[in-house]
């Protein structure tokens, strides 16, 4: 029997939930409106007066070439670090739900990389991969392979979605290891008492299970590549060499904070907070379904 609780009147329900609203309020729509604002106004070249000038810096923004290769390089990275860090999360949380000796201490060395800083992650990869310290970089060197991130875009990208991905590794695994051990044990020991063996029992009976964590974690990670790895590009490459790496946020960083068009990149941050929107509320319409079925 479903247990709720009533209040007698409204004022301790408001009382509860003013300190989350004022947190809302302050640190996403005050921000959010400001943002709108900015990115339909244009500043003179003093930065001392705006002008509002409408939907221009959006027009202006997907007419302009640069934003748009940035664009496409974005979706190339967050379909590769989702990709990836999900494949090897997936991977290994399937062998630490196996019953095998010492696997608490495999799943908390699994799981302690989230704790890692992206600035020091970043550190971490440049000690591996630097061309003339990094202890990987400096083998490639010597037997033969040309490997400098600092000259050559393509390795540079390979570097920064290398490094995101191992970062958001432990975070997958948490959750898919959960929904692992969620799946009632007596399912997949039917499925082994009927012939189902390896591969096939895991892609028929355990993935279709774990499916609605595995949507969630897709959109998690979408977020997380387009956003939180700013620190680990910024660290490793600065969007360098050239543009290669220049995902959008950092695209939005530039503009705004070191070329100071705070219109153009305020435009820039509306459309990546739609895009999230877009992305919350087609997540939610499908774990919504699941959960009705």
């Amino acid at each position: 029997m479903e247990r709720r609780t009533i209040f007698p009147g409204w004022g301790l329900p408001v009382l509860l939930v003013m300190p989350q609203l004022a947190l809302t309020a302050v640190f996403f729509l005050w921000p959010a409106g400001q943002a709108i604002w900015s990115s339909m106004t244009r500043a003179d070249p003093f930065g001392i007066r705006t002008t509002f000038v409408g939907l221009e810096n959006f027009a202006d923004l997907f007419s302009d070439p640069l934003y748009l290769d940035s664009a496409g390089r974005t979706v190339v990275f967050c379909a590769a670090v989702s990709a990836i860090s999900l494949l090897l999360a997936l991977a290994l949380a399937t062998a630490a739900d196996r019953e095998i000796r010492g696997r608490a201490l495999y799943r908390f060395m699994l799981i302690w990389p989230y704790a890692v800083a992206p600035a020091i992650s970043a550190v971490l990869w440049i000690l591996l991969l630097h061309p003339q310290i990094g202890l990987v970089g400096h083998w490639l060197n010597r037997i033969g392979i040309v490997w400098d991130y600092k000259l050559n875009g393509t390795q540079a990208m390979l570097m920064v979605i290398l490094a995101s991905a191992w970062k958001q590794i432990s975070y997958n695994f948490i959750f898919l290891l959960a929904g692992l051990q969620s799946i009632p044990k007596s399912i997949v020991e039917a499925a082994r008492l009927d012939g189902a063996k390896g591969f096939f029992r895991f892609r028929t009976i355990i993935l279709p299970l774990l499916m609605p964590t595995v949507f969630f974690l897709v959109i998690v990670n979408l977020v997380y590549a387009a956003f939180e790895t700013f620190p680990t590009v910024l660290a490793l490459t600065q969007g360098g060499p050239g543009k290669a790496t220049e995902t959008l946020v950092v695209k939005v960083y530039r503009d705004g904070v070191i070329n100071l068009d705070v219109g153009s990149s305020s435009a820039q941050s509306v459309v990546l907070m739609a895009a999230v929107i877009v992305l919350t509320a087609v997540q939610f319409r499908f774990l919504g379904k699941r959960g009705g079925e």
